[in-house]
């Protein structure tokens, strides 16, 4: 059915406002899978560090590192690899990514030292950091105007449900096999998704429509078909500025860009910190495995009831306010996990309430993010931000372990990777509330 909404015959505006159909919802499942498989494939490392640190001896230095290789990868590919998406398109970048990610996990299964896996690590880090540029893009372009900001919400928890489901699955793998079948499932579990995407997964609308190749409104309309849709005559010709990277470091822009990317920057200290130790130091207090994996689910399952959370009630609080909240909550809930007995009951409960504060704090910086910026860099500012924010994913595990070779305690250690959060909420305290106000209300 055609929405009396819809104006004019341009594609743009039959996605934009025409009701989703069952093809395009699927797609939006399909998207937020990926997002899944990013959030498995990153932590896969981090179930795996205590079987590859018993069998290699490995200290907590050397395996820092290699939790934070795979963040190299990921920093690479968000800055260098992710722009390709906007060239060759967005499904071909996606297939290209997920058959680097299975290429790269399970090459991580063959390795024999902390050499050869840190390698096979960054480049898997390489197709997570590239496909969270393209799905990201393609879920906003396969939503109508309604449902978009619902589609990206359930597209960003669909990290920590990859981080639920890939726990529980390398839980039961690490107590039936070694650390290296966590490995081997991811890799299945990406080329799985290959058919899937070529299948059920056409080229973005958006992304066609903005080529305007000889071919693009064929293309489109056999696309419009399979969604339902009416078909569209013409390409309305748009009004387009093209953001450049330097741009955001001018003018106006350059105050903002310097407080989002230096509270991403910490966050993300402290929140690959959380994602990449939780196991291990479950492991360190003498429980197997198995058991740390376990731990690192109910902090997932936090962050997925603390992003749906978070986006339901920023409409009442507003998105500045509440997300230096629960960056603060974050700090308090790490800081605790340090210090809290070793009872299994209690780890999964502070782990929870942790999950739910630190996913909930990243929901609000991607909100953030949108909002400080115009449309004309609003990509180019979040892709820089993301970018830098792998730095800072890279020195959490690694500040982390460096302080457990100096045999710093447990609850000291906790305390000290907590102020990336704390730091990161003064920071967005600086931010001027009337300018999240203001994109609040223009969007």
């Amino acid at each position: 059915m055609t929405s009396t909404a819809a104006t004019g015959t341009d594609p743009r505006s039959i996605i934009n406002h025409e009701p989703m159909g069952r093809f395009q919802i699927f797609a939006i499942v399909i998207l937020v899978a990926l997002n899944a498989l990013d959030g498995f494939d990153v932590l896969a490392i981090t179930f795996a560090a205590p079987g590859i640190s018993k069998e290699w001896a490995l200290g907590p230095g050397a395996i820092g590192i290699v939790i934070s290789t795979g963040l190299v990868g990921m920093g690479i590919g968000s800055l260098l690899i992710a722009p390709l998406a906007d060239i060759i398109g967005r499904r071909p970048m996606i297939m290209l990514c997920l058959a680097t990610m299975a290429a790269g996990m399970l090459l991580s299964a063959t390795a024999h030292n902390v050499y050869t896996l840190a390698a096979w690590r960054v480049f898997t880090g390489l197709g997570i950091g590239g496909m969270l540029a393209a799905t990201n893009a393609m879920t906003a372009e396969y939503a109508n105007d309604q449902r978009r900001d619902l589609c990206v919400s359930l597209y960003t928890i669909g990290y920590p449900i990859g981080g639920v489901l890939g726990g529980m699955a390398a839980a039961w793998l690490l107590g039936h096999y070694d650390w290296r079948a966590v490995f081997i499932f991811g890799g299945v579990v990406s080329a799985a998704f290959l058919p899937i995407v070529w299948l059920r997964l056409p080229e973005s609308i958006e992304f066609l429509a903005m080529k305007r190749a000889p071919t693009a409104l064929q293309q489109i309309n056999g696309i419009l078909q399979r969604m339902g849709h009416r078909a569209a005559d013409v390409l309305k010709t748009t009004a387009h500025v093209q953001g450049r990277l330097l741009d955001i470091f001018r003018g106006g822009l350059l105050p903002r860009t310097l407080i989002v990317c230096s509270a991403y920057f910490l966050h993300i200290m402290t929140f690959y910190y959380v994602l990449g130790w939780v196991p291990s130091i479950v492991t360190a207090l003498g429980y197997p495995p198995q058991v740390g994996a376990s731990v690192s689910v109910w902090m997932n399952l936090g962050g997925i009831v603390g992003g749906i959370s978070l986006g339901y009630f920023a409409r009442q609080m507003g998105v500045k306010p509440l997300t230096v909240f629960v960056m603060v909550a974050t700090a308090i809930m790490l800081a605790l996990f340090g210090r809290i007995s070793p009872e299994l009951h209690m780890l999964k409960a502070v782990a929870f309430v942790l999950g739910f504060f630190a996913f909930g704090a990243m929901v609000g910086l991607y909100a953030t993010l949108a909002r400080v910026y115009p449309t004309h860099v609003r990509a180019t500012g979040t892709g820089f931000a993301i970018g830098l924010g792998r730095v800072g994913g890279m020195l959490g595990p690694t500040i982390g372990g460096w302080l457990m070779m100096m045999d710093i305690s447990r609850p000291n250690i906790t305390a000290t990777m907590a102020l990336g959060s704390f730091f990161a909420a003064m920071v967005i305290l600086t931010l001027p509330a009337s300018l999240v106000a203001v994109q609040r209300k223009a969007t």
